[in-house]
């Protein structure tokens, strides 16, 4: 039987929320939807939108849930279940606010750090073993309130720096797929500087 790999992106459906920072983790299973060339479809059954995809000998499934995100992991727990997914062929990918904007943190497991996504996640798998990819959206300085910013649009000088984190965060999800996830926290865990950056250093 193929053994079947599952990479689920958080967020909220929805316009308003397209290019939230809270949306990160939907960006990122776009961008890999691109770049591998599959195409998504909406499976009710789950509650999410799923593309199948084929890359360098692995096959698996993108996912989105459509439950929002503090439910995520109904639709997360749905798909892993009907294709029999174990834990530690899943990847969940999320926002991190704690992390600074452009920092990449993939690890083999852990807790939720108070994201309620991960959280919806764990109580639904049972379990903490998964893999989870945290992109960081920062904070607003001296803010301890952060919903307005989690939910919030990435603004038109972040936009430019989170761009390459798409790129870079893909390659690290491509890696971790092909040579594990020690190689892939290794080669891929630290911060992304955009090309803006790098030419005025």
């Amino acid at each position: 039987m193929e053994l079947l790999f599952l990479i689920a992106g958080l967020g909220n459906p929805g316009a308003e929320y397209a290019r939230s920072r809270h949306n990160a983790g939907f960006l990122l299973v776009e961008h890999l939807a691109a770049r591998w060339q599959v195409e998504w479809n909406l499976a009710r059954r789950f509650h999410a939108r799923v593309a199948r995809f084929s890359h360098q000998g692995r096959a698996g499934w993108l996912c989105q849930p459509q439950t929002y995100m503090n439910a995520s992991g109904v639709a997360v727990a749905a798909v892993a279940r009907f294709y029999r997914v174990p834990p530690e062929r899943l990847l969940v990918v999320v926002d991190d606010a704690d992390l600074p904007l452009g920092m990449v943190r993939l690890r083999p497991e852990g807790g939720s750090g108070g994201h309620h996504g991960l959280e919806s996640v764990e109580k639904e798998l049972g379990s903490r073993g998964y893999a989870r990819l945290r992109l960081g959206i920062g904070r607003q300085p001296g803010q301890r309130e952060i919903t307005g910013h989690v939910l919030g649009g990435f603004s038109a000088e972040e936009w430019p720096r989170f761009v390459p984190v798409l790129e870079h965060a893909a390659a690290a999800v491509e890696c971790w797929l092909t040579e594990g996830i020690q190689t892939a926290m290794n080669r891929f865990n630290r911060a992304v500087t955009a090309p803006e950056q790098r030419q005025a250093e």
